[in-house]
């Protein structure tokens, strides 16, 4: 709004100059038959004279004034407030008369002498309605006044000193309604201060927007109540609320922890205030009186949550719901917008097709990635840019997992070619699901999520959980080791609320979920001969319907294969079994082990014949590796081919088998 629309006789303060005339002509009416006129005290206390005055005046003596009703509807913003809101002619009049002392302070004094009180100075129901041309006496007149008329309502008009009779009531307009009357919209109503709502202007036209096909039906609908279905947040309500932005309005994104009803009539009132559209993500628990607020206010609503929509949060409303997809859509044009990716050395698509992130997510991640570059002064890594995008995505697990920064890759796996390109065509599954499985459509029906899920079967060693890591570190994920301790409960019911927590935020964010024993929990099913053998075959159906509808990456390892139940390998993508190692891939993986530690002169030719005699997994050797470093490091001098020996025999004591050179001389 202009300055000449404000000041100007149409403006606000024009309208206040037409009432200042229509309450002198008031103050004359009542001041030519109030013999106390002239009383200092007058106000403070009621003689016996103005009681007859009072008692003798009939109740519309005074509203016949010669001064005519100022016009409203020649002000625009309060014409489209009375339009917006539903206001009647005599709603916008009280209003006026109500927010007057809040821009002009002599109507305070003028205000005292007519409530023929000076401790009130502001507009009571009566004071108002006579300025109006009307009374209290008047039923349609009181109705005004009614919590669920247009002013009270809508959150206009706040009527004070509910004990008092209702034309001795005063009146407030909240001050975000007279700033906003006044020409500022500069900032939120001070009620949603630390609520979680956030302002978004509208973008300007240049702006290249992420709008998506669902945000160009959002906005084609008008006004409209949409509630969007997905599991990952902010997945389909950032291309809607770019979408939005688009079309020149603004729009109010309220993340709530929980709502109360102030905070739903504020919102409501400043998305009607401002003509914005309004965002909800993710909603929170028992919406209803939320939800019915925002799908009576007339504005384009979208709400987002995981769960399915309740119809009795808003009956008499029409809430259109809609599932989305799983993954952020349109995440991949995001990354570039964000990042430059001439200006890479490595794949942007390739190395971002892991992560399911939302506009903001996204965002955050890149500068993430932008700042720790700068700190170390480098160009923008891979490694940088992943570790950006772990820091925004990374689940709340930690109670009943133990999360792993992957420090591994394929070249520290010691397997056959089969195994190793099984585990490749698992990342290869892990980056190209949205594609495979959603663009294509390749899982179809039966409320199917989006998942992986693979099982690695081998003797205790010979990898597994290595294997999980480097599937893991080759996606720029962190990978999360269930900890069965926290997850298996005795009492009935509770384990599967356990893992359902675990499925549901895993579902939600980007990581690899490891179930290493996994027999413990997905063990065959067995003859019911007890109760317990009942709810233990209740805990494997959990299982089986939730894998279903998994939309994560997850690993499970066994070491006895026979354990599981069939109908999980089912449902299993990958079953990689991984071998014992031969001679030659013990001597691989020996080297490894011991890759960066100082050796002596003949520690090859040692390795080679330890490889020979003792039939050592991965993990033993490993072990050994660790035993001949502390041996070493004890003398102060490099490993030596004794202490692999050594170590390769203390691996089999601990196993209690026979140590292959026990009759050696240097054998204990």
């Amino acid at each position: 709004m202009s300055e000449d629309d404000r000041t100007g006789p149409d403006g606000l303060l024009g309208l206040l100059s037409a009432l200042r005339a229509r309450v002198a002509a008031l103050v004359d009416a009542r001041g030519a038959g109030d013999p106390t006129a002239g009383d200092p005290l007058r106000g403070l206390y009621v003689t016996e004279e103005t009681a007859r005055r009072i008692a003798e005046t009939p109740p519309t003596a005074e509203r016949d004034h010669a001064v005519p009703l100022p016009d409203v509807a020649g002000v625009d913003r309060l014409a489209r407030l009375t339009r917006d809101f539903g206001l009647t002619a005599l709603d916008a009049h009280i209003l006026v008369a109500a927010l007057a002392p809040d821009v002009d302070r002599g109507f305070e004094a003028l205000y005292g002498y007519l409530n023929d009180d000076v401790g009130r100075r502001r507009a009571t129901v009566a004071l108002a309605l006579d300025l109006a041309g009307t009374g209290p006496s008047d039923p349609a007149a009181r109705d005004r006044f009614h919590p669920a008329a247009p002013l009270r309502s809508g959150g206009l008009l706040e009527v004070e000193d509910e004990d008092r009779p209702l034309p001795g009531r005063a009146l407030r307009v909240p001050e975000r309604v007279v700033a906003h009357l006044l020409g500022d919209d500069g900032r939120l109503d001070a009620q949603l201060a630390g609520t979680g709502v956030e302002l978004l202007t509208p973008a300007e036209p240049e702006t290249d927007v992420a709008a998506t096909p669902l945000g160009a039906r959002v906005v084609a609908a008008g006004p409209v109540t949409v509630h969007l279905r997905e599991r990952v947040p902010g997945a389909s309500t950032d291309g809607v609320v770019e979408a939005l932005r688009a079309t020149g309005r603004p729009v109010l994104r309220y993340r709530p922890e929980s709502v109360d009803e102030v905070t739903a009539r504020a919102l409501v009132r400043e998305a009607r205030l401002r003509g914005a559209a309004v965002v909800v993500e993710p909603l929170p628990p028992r919406p209803g009186p939320l939800v019915r607020a925002l799908a009576s206010s007339g504005a384009t609503v979208v709400l987002a949550g995981a769960e399915a929509p309740d119809p009795l949060w808003a009956p008499d409303a029409e809430l259109v719901a809609v599932d989305t997809p799983g993954e952020a859509a349109g995440s991949g044009g995001l990354w570039h917008r964000e990042l430059d990716a001439s200006e890479l050395d490595f794949d942007l698509d390739a190395a971002t097709a892991p992560y399911r992130l939302s506009g903001d997510q996204v965002r955050r991640a890149a500068r993430s990635a932008r700042a720790l570059a700068a700190f170390e002064g480098t160009a923008l890594t891979l490694a940088q840019l992943q570790r950006g995008a772990r820091l925004v995505s990374a689940p709340l697990l930690d109670s009943h997992a133990r999360r792993v920064r992957p420090a591994v890759g394929f070249a520290d796996l010691v397997l056959p070619e089969e195994p190793l390109g099984l585990l490749r065509e698992l990342t290869g599954r892990a980056r190209d699901r949205d594609r495979v499985l959603g663009e294509w459509r390749l899982r179809r029906g039966g409320g199917r999520g989006r998942g992986v899920v693979a099982l690695f079967a081998g003797e205790s060693g010979t990898g597994k959980t290595l294997g999980a890591e480097v599937v893991a570190g080759e996606l720029g994920l962190d990978l999360y080791v269930v900890d069965l301790s926290s997850v298996v409960d005795k009492y009935v019911g509770e384990t599967e609320k356990n893992l359902e927590r675990i499925f549901a935020e895993v579902d939600r964010t980007d990581c690899v979920l490891l179930f290493d024993e996994a027999d413990a929990v997905f063990g065959k099913r067995s003859e019911v001969k007890s109760s317990h053998d009942r709810y233990a075959n209740l805990e494997s159906a959990y299982l089986l319907q939730r894998l279903e509808a998994f939309d994560g990456i997850a690993v499970l390892t066994t070491n006895l294969r026979a354990n599981i139940d069939e109908a999980f390998t089912r449902r299993l993508d990958l079953v990689v079994d991984f071998p014992f190692p031969d001679p030659g891939q013990r001597v691989s993986l020996w080297h490894s082990c011991l890759a960066g530690t100082p050796r002596a002169e003949g520690v090859d030719e040692e390795i080679a014949r330890c490889a020979q005699e003792f039939e050592l997994a991965g993990g033993a050797i490993r072990s050994a590796a660790v035993t001949a470093g502390y041996l070493a490091a004890a003398r102060g001098s490099a490993v030596t081919g004794e202490d692999v020996r050594a170590g390769a025999r203390r691996e089999y004591q601990k196993a209690g088998r026979l140590v292959p050179d026990a009759g050696m001389p240097w054998a204990p």
